[in-house]
């Protein structure tokens, strides 16, 4: 499986903006579509957004549409999630997530992705 790490998160008002990151290694990283997921105290984990194998299709959540980007540097084994006009009820920690997949689609279930990090807080202070 791949191994993923996690950077970025942090404390940030109501309004502000973050890019988290997520550096994978072990496997070919182009092989892999590529998702965000969150989960705040006390709820079930929950979509935010993936992106394809090579960065020409992806999905967020409604929550999130228009304020979040997904995208991906293959070059660089990242993935990346800039995080705008970021509100209260973003505050969750953040984990990234991938599957082995070259088909154009992708997935939003965690039960569909098969590697995941170990998760960064978001803190969004209103």
């Amino acid at each position: 499986q791949v191994q993923l790490v996690e950077s970025g998160g942090g404390l940030v008002q109501a309004g502000g903006s973050l890019r988290l990151s997520c550096a994978a290694s072990g496997r070919t990283f182009s092989n892999y579509a590529m998702g965000w997921f969150r989960q705040a105290p006390g709820k079930e984990r929950e979509f935010v957004a993936a992106i394809n194998w090579i960065g020409t299709f992806t999905r967020y959540a409604d929550s999130v549409k228009g304020r979040f980007t997904i995208s991906r540097d293959n070059a660089k084994n990242t993935a990346y999630l800039q995080m705008n006009s970021l509100k209260s009820e973003d505050t969750a920690v953040y984990s990234c997530a991938a599957y082995a997949s070259r088909v154009v689609g992708v997935a939003t279930k965690p039960t569909d992705f098969t590697s995941w990090g170990q998760g960064t807080q978001v803190t969004v202070s209103s």
